[in-house]
C-alpha cells in the first residue's frame, strides 16, 4: 500500500532525537544483558497495576518537580523556595554538572500515582497563611509576585515533561512544558497571562492561584503483553477552586480568588485528579514528538534556514571564483616573464613578499587568543557532532552543558600547543608568559564573569547559584586538569621547529601606501563581519529562545550544518578581503585576519541587545545586569571561536 502523506502544516522534528529514541526502543526490545547498553536515563520504564507488580515492572509512579521560572525574569527559583506542598523525607535524585550550571534543580513531589488508578479530587495539603504573621505575610507576598511575573511550574514524570495543551490561532495545539502558579486581574479589570482561559476570574486587582490539577496520563501497552505497559504523555489541566471543606475537597464552584489588599486567614488547598489513557498510535519511541511539533515557529523557519543556505552556497562560489581566476591570472603572467627586466615590475601583493611574514605587533596576545580559539573551536565541533547524533537530547538533562565542559577541560593541550606554535613563529622568547596566558587569561575572564553572576543569582536566593562546591570543582577541574594539558601541549609546540617562511624577511620595512577607503582596517574589519553574521542569524534567534524563553532546543542536525557553513564562510571572507588589503601593499595582514571574522561577536552583540528589547519581557535590575553578564560570556567565547 502506499504510504500516507504526513499532516498538513505539521513541521517535522529534527530526526536525530526520533533515532537515538528509536534506538533506545530497539534496546529495550532485546533481551536482559542488552540493557549494558543503554544510554544514561534513556532505558524504558515499565509499569503495571498495583497487586501485578515484577521485578521488571513497576506500579507507582512518581512525579518529580524541576525549577520555577519566568520570560518575564532571569532568577529562577527552587519549588522549595515557595510555600508549596513539599514531600517529606524523599531522597532528591542526583544531578550532573551541566544541570547544576543551568540551575535545574529537581526535586520529589508529594504528587504519587499508581499505574492505572483513577484518582478524583484527591487533597494534597492545606497551607494557611495569617497575613498580621510577619513570616506568613513574606509567603504570600512572594506567591503573589511570582504569579504576576507569570512563574511556570515544570513537572516531570517518567522522565517527560508534565505538559498543557491549549489552543492557539489558526486552530493548532500548543503544549508548553510547564504552566503557570497562578494569575493576576489588573487594577482596571484587565486580566494578565493566564487568566483569560476563565471568564469566571473577573475580580479587579486578584490574584488567582491554580491549586488544583487534572493530569491525564497517557500509556502504551508493551507488544509483548508480559512486560506492561509504558507512559508516552503525561497532560494537565490547572484549575482554581476555593475548597470550602478543605478536609473533603469537591473541585467544584467558585475560583481560588486572593485580593491584592486581603488581610487576615487565606486558606490555600491543593488537590489533584488523575486519570489513565491507553494511546494506541504513540510509541514510546516517538513520544517527545508532540512536545516539539507544537513548539512555536518552527515551520516558519526552515524555508529561512534554506534561504540562508542557498545564500552562502552563492558566496562560497564567489569567493572560491574570485580567489581562483585571480590568482591564478597573477601567477599565469609571473610564469610568463622569461626576461629579468621584466621581473622587475612586480605588482600586487608581490611587492611585499619581502615583509609579509614580519611578526605582528602585540604578538604574544595573538598566539594567545589563537590558542583559545582552537580549544572552543575543537569543543564546539565535537559537541554538535554528539549533539547531532543523538547523545544530547532534550531527555538526556544537562548533557549538552556537561560535555562541553568536560571537552573544554580536556582540550587544553591543542589550546598550548597552537599558542606556543605561533608565538614561536613570531620570534617570540618569553614562553612561561605565553603558556601562562594561554592557560587563564580566556578562561580567568569567563571564570570572573560567570562568578560576579553567581554573586549576584546568591543574593537574589535564585536556583540558579553555583553552590560553593560546584565553583570549587570547576576550579579543580581548570587547574589541575587543563592548566597542566596546556603546559604539555605548549611543551610540544615549543620543541617543534618554528614555522618555516617560504621567503626571508627584509632588514628595513617597506613602507606602505596610502590606502583606499576600503583597503583601512577598520571598515575591511566591519565588512567581513557581516558575512558570517548572516548565515547564523535565523539559528541564533533560537539559540536565545531555548535559554532566555525556556524553549526546547532539539534542531542539532542544522545547527551543525549552519557551524561548518559558519566555519567555511569565516575563512572565505578573510581569504578574500586579505587578498585585497596584500594587492594594495598593506602586509599587516595577521590581527587583521583574526579580527575580520572576530568581528562578526561584535554583530552577535548588537543582535543580543535588539533581541533583548523587542522579543523579551524581563523587568528588574538584576535579571537585565544577569542578561548582558552571560551575553558577554557568549561574545567572548564566539569571538576566539570565530576569530
Amino acid at each position: 500500500p502506499r504510504p500516507r502523506p504526513p499532516p498538513p502544516r505539521q513541521p517535522r522534528p529534527d530526526m536525530a532525537l526520533r533515532r537515538l529514541l528509536l534506538i533506545a526502543a530497539a534496546l529495550a526490545a532485546a533481551t536482559a544483558p542488552a540493557a549494558a547498553f543503554y544510554l544514561p536515563g534513556l532505558a524504558p520504564v515499565n509499569f503495571c497495576e498495583a497487586g501485578k507488580e515484577k521485578p521488571e515492572c513497576k506500579s507507582g509512579i512518581e512525579l518529580f518537580v524541576n525549577r520555577l521560572d519566568s520570560v518575564e525574569s532571569v532568577l529562577p527559583y527552587e519549588y522549595t523556595a515557595f510555600d508549596f506542598c513539599q514531600a517529606e523525607g524523599k531522597k532528591r535524585p542526583s544531578e550532573n554538572l551541566g544541570q547544576v550550571l543551568f540551575g535545574e534543580r529537581i526535586e520529589p513531589s508529594p504528587y504519587r500515582f499508581t499505574f492505572n488508578k483513577k484518582e478524583t479530587c484527591k487533597s494534597v495539603c492545606t497551607k494557611t497563611y495569617d497575613t498580621t504573621k510577619p513570616e506568613d505575610k513574606q509567603k504570600l507576598d512572594f506567591l503573589k509576585k511570582s504569579m504576576l511575573l507569570n512563574y511556570q511550574h515544570h513537572w516531570i514524570v517518567d522522565n517527560m515533561p508534565v505538559t498543557w495543551c491549549y489552543d492557539v490561532e489558526d486552530g493548532q495545539r500548543f503544549c508548553n512544558p510547564g504552566f503557570p502558579i497562578g494569575c493576576y486581574i489588573t487594577e482596571d479589570g484587565r486580566p494578565k497571562d493566564a487568566c483569560v482561559i476563565n471568564s469566571d476570574f473577573h475580580e479587579k486587582d486578584t490574584f488567582y492561584i491554580f491549586n488544583h490539577v487534572d493530569i491525564k496520563i497517557y500509556y502504551h501497552v508493551v507488544e509483548n503483553e508480559a512486560l506492561g505497559a509504558r507512559l508516552v504523555a503525561a497532560k494537565l489541566e490547572p484549575k482554581s477552586y476555593k475548597h470550602t471543606h478543605p478536609d473533603n475537597p469537591d473541585c467544584s464552584g467558585v475560583p481560588m480568588d486572593i485580593s491584592n489588599k486581603a488581610s487576615g486567614e487565606v486558606k490555600i488547598a491543593y488537590t489533584y485528579s488523575v486519570t489513565f489513557h491507553e494511546e494506541k498510535s504513540i510509541r514510546w519511541a516517538s513520544r517527545w514528538d508532540y512536545i516539539l511539533e507544537s513548539m512555536p515557529h518552527t515551520h516558519i523557519q526552515w524555508f529561512s534556514i534554506m534561504n540562508s543556505l542557498v545564500i552562502v552556497l552563492f558566496l562560497s562560489g564567489m569567493v572560491a571564483m574570485i580567489m581562483l581566476r585571480t590568482l591564478h591570472k597573477d601567477i599565469a603572467r609571473y610564469n610568463q616573464m622569461d626576461s629579468t627586466e621584466d621581473a622587475q615590475e612586480e605588482f600586487g601583493w608581490k611587492l611585499v613578499h619581502g615583509d609579509i611574514f614580519r611578526p605582528p605587533r602585540k604578538g604574544m596576545l595573538l598566539s594567545v587568543f589563537l590558542g583559545s580559539g582552537t580549544q572552543i573551536l575543537i569543543m564546539t565541533f565535537v559537541t554538535l557532532f554528539f549533539a547531532c547524533l543523538g547523545f544530547l537530547s532534550p531527555a538526556n538533562r544537562g548533557a549538552l552543558m556537561t560535555c562541553a565542559v568536560v571537552l573544554w577541560v580536556l582540550l587544553g593541550t591543542p589550546a598550548g600547543y597552537v599558542a606556543a606554535r605561533f608565538y614561536k613563529s613570531f620570534g617570540g622568547e618569553k614562553w612561561k608568559t605565553n603558556v601562562l596566558l594561554t592557560s587563564f587569561l580566556c578562561p580567568g575572564i569567563v571564570f570572573a564573569d560567570f562568578f560576579i553572576m553567581n554573586l549576584i543569582l546568591w543574593g537574589e536566593g535564585s536556583s540558579a547559584a553555583i553552590p560553593f562546591g560546584t565553583l570549587v570543582a570547576i576550579l579543580a577541574l581548570w587547574f589541575c586538569i587543563s592548566v597542566p594539558l596546556t603546559f604539555i601541549g605548549a611543551y610540544f609546540g615549543f620543541k617543534k621547529n618554528a614555522i618555516e617562511h617560504p621567503v626571508r624577511t627584509n632588514q628595513i620595512p617597506r613602507q606602505i601606501p596610502e590606502q583606499s577607503f576600503y583597503t583601512k582596517p577598520l571598515p575591511g574589519i566591519i565588512m567581513g563581519g557581516i558575512l558570517p553574521f548572516g548565515c547564523i542569524f535565523i539559528q541564533l534567534f533560537f539559540i536565545l529562545n531555548s535559554i532566555w524563553s525556556h524553549q526546547m532546543y532539539y534542531m542539532f542536525g542544522f545547527l551543525f550544518l549552519v557551524f561548518i557553513i559558519l566555519v567555511i564562510t569565516c575563512s572565505e571572507a578573510t581569504i578574500l578581503l586579505c587578498y585585497f588589503h596584500l594587492c594594495a601593499e598593506d602586509y599587516h595582514w595577521q590581527w587583521r585576519s583574526f579580527l575580520t571574522s572576530g568581528f562578526t561577536a561584535v554583530y552577535f552583540l548588537i543582535y543580543a541587545i535588539h533581541y533583548f528589547f523587542s522579543k523579551l519581557q524581563i523587568t528588574g535590575t538584576a535579571s537585565t545586569i544577569l542578561y548582558f553578564g552571560y551575553t558577554m560570556i557568549m561574545v567572548l567565547i564566539f569571538f576566539l571561536f570565530t576569530g
